[in-house]
């Protein structure tokens, strides 16, 4: 990638009734204006930055492409830092490419993916993390994804970083004054206790970032919630309730659904990956008791699991459930009741007839009675699952790390100052203290850019945003 190029791409989605092409570097006001062509005679080179103009672009031979919008953004103050042109134009596609063929037979490269957010970040326009919160701005769906990646675009996860990178550096800095004065015995700067408290309360913040990773994760991909219980309970019925669609295979056959059916769904702005399974029976048939292995697994990655039963479960069922679903939210989903609405039970404390003397001892559960079929009481279900999700209340100012590459830089900073507190315990020298502490400042340093200069490494992390961006 050679960054003095001028480079040019459709900045909007193609298809719309209009399309926005964004034009960035050192040519590339001159190169807009040998197409554009004002009614007032006057060229874009005569304007001022964050001035707007109307008029015609065309082609070498004079003919007229559209009649288009050109934004001016002069250097340094644009989203690049560069000098940059936005023309908007109708969105017909072959006008798109007419424009982009004209740009580029007149200097213009074709920009590479996030090629136009790596110059903002070159530029010093934005930090790392910033840079990478723009492509989780343009793939967030929900308010709360939004929310997280407004969070970072606005720099306060940079602050955080900001406040840790003093602290240590505060840290390190009475460290290399005693080494430098080691001579001096009588000479103390900062007494170890107040040093390992320090170092203590960084710890703190590192680790509660580092654990925001799950949430952040979770809340991203999709809090995962599986459906399970017996054959032929309504578990595909209940899946498509709540996708509002007809997602899964409806059958009054045992053993229809084979394999883990997924499909997501908003809940209060909350993203939810509800996951079908196999229903769970003694069975000789193999290909259904893959299934059924399956089914364990997805247990194994939810963080919500629905119980679905029609009748009450036998002791055994009961405790096998309990057991798999240990540290999870459980819910206990009673369906059919627009068939069964006089015998209804509770499956987790009711136990059926002849086994009552060995009934688990009850938990506290939520139960909430359905039926699937008639859409009975589905939105009582869908406030249970978001409950059970505990999800946080999330704003602009709230920290929460979504990115697996800052969630292992945090994790290894974790490792160096967990060795630094070590230390101080122990009696450590303080060259290797030190060593320890610009590990961990280094570590930190790569999530917002201040240690990374290979520039295959930048690219890996650009390569993922849109043309465009």
């Amino acid at each position: 990638m050679t960054s003095t190029d001028t480079i040019c791409a459709l900045a909007t989605a193609a298809g719309g009734a209009m399309a926005t092409i964004r034009i960035s570097g050192a040519q590339a006001i001159s190169i807009t204006d040998a197409l554009f062509h004002s009614p007032t005679g006057r060229r874009l080179a005569d304007y001022p930055s964050h001035t707007v103009h109307y008029g015609m672009l065309c082609d070498d031979n004079g003919q007229t492409i559209d009649n288009v919008v050109v934004t001016l953004f002069r250097a340094p103050r644009s989203y690049t830092g560069e000098d940059t042109a936005e023309i908007s134009c109708h969105g017909s596609r072959y006008i798109i490419s007419l424009i982009l063929q004209q740009l580029i037979g007149h200097g213009c490269r074709q920009a590479l993916p996030g090629e136009f957010t790596q110059r903002a970040f070159l530029n010093g326009k934005m930090d790392l993390s910033q840079a990478e919160a723009v492509a989780d701005l343009i793939a967030s769906t929900n308010a709360t994804t939004h929310q997280m990646a407004m969070s970072q675009l606005k720099g306060h996860f940079s602050s955080q970083l900001a406040t840790l990178r003093e602290k240590l550096l505060h840290l390190t800095s009475l460290m290399e004054l005693e080494l430098d004065f080691s001579d001096h015995e009588d000479l103390e700067f900062a007494d170890r206790s107040d040093l390992l408290n320090l170092a203590k309360a960084t710890e703190q913040q590192i680790a509660a970032l580092s654990h925001s990773f799950a949430t952040g994760k979770a809340l991203r991909q999709g809090i995962a919630v599986a459906i399970v219980g017996k054959t032929n309970v309504g578990k595909s019925t209940l899946l498509n309730r709540l996708l509002h669609d007809d997602k899964a295979i409806v059958s009054d056959l045992h053993g229809t659904t084979r394999d883990a059916i997924e499909d997501t769904t908003q809940i209060h702005g909350a993203t939810f990956r509800f996951i079908d399974t196999a229903g769970i029976r003694n069975t000789d048939d193999t290909i259904e008791q893959i299934g059924i292995e399956r089914t364990y697994q997805k247990l194994d990655e939810a963080t919500v699991v629905l119980w679905m039963t029609d009748e009450p479960p036998t002791n055994e069922e009961k405790q096998d459930i309990l057991e798999r679903t240990k540290g999870k939210k459980l819910i206990a989903i009673v369906n059919k009741i627009d068939k069964n609405g006089e015998h209804r039970y509770n499956p987790l404390t009711q136990p059926p007839k002849g086994q009552e003397e060995h009934s688990p001892h009850p938990t506290d559960f939520p139960v909430v009675e359905i039926s699937a079929k008639e859409g009975i009481n589905i939105s009582q279900l869908e406030e249970a699952i978001y409950e059970a999700a505990d999800i946080p209340s999330i704003t602009e100012n709230d920290v929460i790390v979504t990115s697996a590459r800052h969630y292992e830089a945090l994790e290894r900073a974790h490792d160096d100052i967990l060795r630094v507190i070590d230390g101080l315990q122990t009696g450590l020298s303080g060259d290797l203290l030190c060593e320890d502490l610009r590990l961990c400042i280094d570590h930190l340093a790569e999530i917002i850019g201040g240690a990374i200069t290979p520039g295959e490494t930048l690219e890996n992390i650009f390569s993922h945003f849109c043309i465009g961006k």
